[in-house]
This record gives structure tokens, C-alpha cells and sequence, in this order.
């Protein structure tokens, strides 16, 4: 009787052991609820639901700075205060591969409303007005004003010419 109850008690042990955590796939980013200007990280299935289950601390990149993030009932809120309208770019690594986000949140008053930001956009704005650029000459200075601008714009609110490239490259990544 001492040998079996012994016996299942490691073998308990054991499988505690071999035990895995849950891991982060996908996430929203809202506006905290308590509404001091804060984002909200929600972990969420492929689908987009809310996964209330994730609980603990996670390592996400918050435009270039690492921040470890604390998670209850799958929301953890961002540190710092969102001071204006700005670009905030989002990574976290696990076993699964890098998910990132690009966000452009808005701020008017005291609300904030992100908005994601698709690869696409990043990559065909450009694209066109190169496009137009070549195929219609006398278009060329009105493109190199209108990329200019783009880029201006885009620098600052926050998005640098290197969290730009690492964007279009994280997404690229997880195409293939």
C-alpha cells in the first residue's frame, strides 16, 4: 500500500513537471476602461475573442522598450500614459514565433481609439506613389511631396524609419 501510494505520488510530481503555460498567439489593444489614457493589452485567440484564462507576467516589446506586462484574467495595461496621438508598435516572442502589432492611436479629449494598422498599407501607399511617380513623369514632384509627407507625418507620431522596416518584416515572416 506505501509503494502504490508512493508510486503516484511521483508520478503526480512528474506530470506537474512536464506541465506548459499558456502561451499568448494573438492580442487586442483597447483603451484601458479605467479611461487615464492608458492601452490595454488583451490576449485573444485566432479569432479575435478574449482568452480570460492567461494570468501572469509576459515580455512584450512596446515600441523598442521591453516591458513586462502582467496579465489578469487576459488584460494587462500598458505603464505609461498615451500624451498624444501617436504610433505604438507592439511585439511579444514565445516558442510560437514573434506577434506583433502597429497601432495608430488617437487621442481627442481624454479618449483613445487605436487603430491597427495592416501591412498592406504600409507597404502599397509607398508602392503607388512610386508607381505613379514612374508612369506619369510630369507626377514625379507631386509624389516625392506626397511621400515626403507621409513620411513626415509618420515620423512624428512616433513611427521611425526602423520600426517601420522591422514592421513590414515581422509581417513578411509570418506570411511564410
Amino acid at each position: 500500500m506505501k509503494k502504490s501510494f508512493l508510486l503516484v505520488v511521483i508520478c503526480l510530481c512528474c506530470l506537474g513537471g512536464f506541465a506548459q503555460g499558456v502561451s499568448i498567439n494573438n492580442f487586442l489593444i483597447k483603451e484601458s476602461l479605467l479611461k487615464n489614457s492608458k492601452l490595454a493589452v488583451i490576449a485573444a485567440d485566432t479569432a479575435g475573442n478574449p482568452l480570460e484564462k492567461i494570468n501572469g507576467a509576459y515580455t512584450f516589446s512596446v515600441s523598442g522598450f521591453t516591458q513586462v506586462l502582467r496579465f489578469q484574467d487576459g488584460v494587462a495595461l500598458l505603464p505609461l500614459p498615451i500624451e498624444r496621438s501617436t504610433f505604438v508598435y507592439i511585439k511579444h516572442q514565445n516558442e510560437t514565433g514573434t506577434h506583433s502589432k502597429l497601432v495608430y492611436v488617437y487621442k481627442k479629449d481624454n479618449n483613445l481609439n487605436p487603430f491597427t494598422i495592416s501591412i498592406l498599407w504600409l507597404v502599397l501607399i509607398p508602392l503607388i506613389l512610386v508607381f505613379l511617380a514612374f508612369a506619369f513623369k510630369r507626377l514625379i514632384i507631386v509624389a516625392i511631396i506626397v511621400m515626403l509627407v507621409f513620411f513626415y507625418f509618420s515620423h512624428s507620431n512616433g513611427l521611425n524609419i526602423s520600426t517601420f522596416f522591422e514592421t513590414i518584416f515581422d509581417s513578411l515572416k509570418n506570411l511564410f
